[in-house]
């Protein structure tokens, strides 16, 4: 198990950020077996930023059709995982937040974290938490009245890629379209 371990690890290491690497192997590793999970997920504190990087892409893969691997990470996850600086980190964090099981105090943290996100300077960060706001939004009618008009600002003002997913999530939401145009200065 030992070996495995290392392996898994292993796959993630060498390169740029620009590539996945072999993160794909390291899923199929934990689909095979999912004890090696833990081993994944203390990837995302690993020194080296591509291993952290690739950690988290293996982590959001391997949780799309298994969301439980993530039931005991679920407070790293909100507490010290989410403080990571790397947008490659960031976005695929948004893309888990929704996978998760959450009582009401975590999910008004959850909402911090990803409103916080809508701050940083990846789009790609910004508009996977629109998307993961939307997410919890569409499980909690007190949380659409708070998501819906900051969604509706974001298209308005977003970039092309947070006003093409903003006008998707609207319509997701009930909420009114907003047509295709030009950012405006609307806040």
């Amino acid at each position: 198990m030992a070996a495995m371990m290392n392996d898994v690890l292993t796959k993630l290491k060498g390169g740029d950020r620009r590539s996945i690497g072999r993160s794909d192997e390291a899923v199929q590793n934990i689909e095979k077996t999912p004890a090696l999970f833990a081993d994944l997920f203390a990837g995302l504190f690993d020194a080296d930023p591509v291993v952290r990087m690739r950690a988290a892409d293996a982590i959001e893969k391997s949780t799309r059709n298994s969301p439980e691997l993530l039931r005991q990470w679920k407070r790293a996850l909100l507490e010290r995982v989410s403080v990571l600086q790397e947008k490659e980190v960031r976005w695929h964090i948004a893309q888990l937040i929704p996978r998760l099981s959450l009582t009401p105090d975590e999910q008004a943290a959850a909402v911090e974290i990803l409103i916080r996100y809508l701050d940083d300077e990846s789009s790609i960060v910004k508009t996977f938490s629109m998307q993961a706001l939307a997410d919890l939004a569409l499980r909690d009618d007190r949380l659409r009245s708070q998501v819906g008009p900051l969604i509706e600002r974001l298209t308005q003002t977003g970039t092309p890629a947070m006003r093409s997913r903003g006008r998707k999530l609207l319509k997701q939401l009930g909420r009114p379209s907003i047509p295709k145009g030009r950012k405006t200065s609307v806040r």
